[in-house]
């Protein structure tokens, strides 16, 4: 187990922010950017009368903003959709989708071959499609779960740097961190949270599998919440932990350093659905939730991340707006 040199106090304040920011939880490519327009995904060509529908989601702001997406594209095509978003956990949730509690729910392929089908990180694919297809395949055997519309949205973890950081260190990639911390470790120093310091898929497999090891001397132990602060700083830390798709990266002009190797798991967001239920409306949900998938980049939950977590929106009006500005629901 890696000891911190130091660690920081974490206020109130920042504790808060914390909550809204991490995704998969323990951890979340597949399509280009394309999709659909509202004519294909409400009224006629979809029509979900008559079908009530409930659907739920994680507790932290990405799972909110999602859970949303699908509660209003299906209204919007005419389904009555009970709200049962804000459940506690990975397990929690999946343990209301499994008992009928909710009838879908968007998760992470990385968490459904981790947490869910308990398999070793290290044996997950490396190609997000192929890990995609492992878990649903599984899952849907095993459980009875229908796993669809894998998005490129990738809630991995991932390291990130500021801009002016980056500038003055050269980093592009994690095999330049690398080749950093072997270096300078004083430029290479890092802030992350306990779980991520001491899980096989966090830093000592990223040491592992690009070769270095950076001195305790230069690691942090911190609340996830602090790193958007001190990093930009560059004190005590000039890289951190973060999850991909967090809105304050951007908002802290920080950017996530590629990780070339490819060495954590890919956690591409995907909905999953009680079997029985997507039997019953599988045209319906894949003409509703397939085009939207394919507009959900990193990129774009990011910017939806950081109108809430960043610039204090409601969930719903983020989530509508987006519908909107998308064609996927007038």
């Amino acid at each position: 187990m890696r000891i911190p040199t130091k660690t920081l106090i974490v206020t109130a304040a920042a504790t808060a922010l914390a909550l809204g920011a991490t995704a998969c939880g323990g951890g979340g490519g597949g399509t280009d950017a394309g999709g659909t327009g509202g004519s294909e995904t409400g009224g006629g060509a979809t029509d979900l009368s008559g079908a009530d529908l409930s659907v739920g989601s994680k507790e932290f702001t990405e799972q909110l903003v999602l859970g949303q997406i699908a509660i209003q594209a299906l209204q919007n095509a005419g389904a009555t959709v009970e709200d049962k978003t804000k459940i506690q956990g990975t397990t929690n949730t999946r343990k209301a989708l499994t008992s009928g509690q909710i009838d879908m729910y968007w998760e992470y392929t990385g968490t459904g071959w981790v947490d869910i089908l308990k398999h070793e990180t290290s044996t997950a694919p490396k190609d997000p499609q192929k890990l995609f297809d492992a878990v649903a395949k599984e899952d849907l055997k095993k459980n009875d779960i229908t796993w669809m519309a894998m998005a490129d949205a990738n809630d991995t973890y991932a390291i990130a740097t500021s801009k002016k950081a980056q500038e003055s260190t050269g980093v592009q990639n994690l095999s330049d961190y690398a080749a950093l911390v072997k270096k300078d470790p004083s430029q290479a120093s890092l802030c992350a949270a306990s779980e991520f310091l001491n899980r096989s898929d966090g830093w000592p497999g990223l040491e592992k599998a690009y070769g270095f090891t950076l001195p305790d001397s230069q690691v942090t132990e911190v609340d996830l919440g602090i790193i958007y602060t001190r990093v930009p700083k560059g004190t005590p830390c000039k890289f951190g932990e973060v999850f991909a798709t967090d809105g304050r990266i951007p908002a802290n002009d920080m950017v996530v350093v590629p990780d070339d190797k490819h060495f954590f798991v890919s956690y591409n967001v995907a909905l999953t659905v009680r079997d029985s239920v997507y039997q019953k409306y599988s045209k319906q949900l894949k003409n509703i939730f397939d085009p939207i998938s394919k507009k959900l980049t990193t990129e774009e939950l990011t910017k939806l991340n950081s109108q809430v977590d960043v610039q204090g929106l409601p969930v719903e009006q983020v989530a509508k707006k987006w519908l909107q500005d998308n064609g996927f629901i007038s």
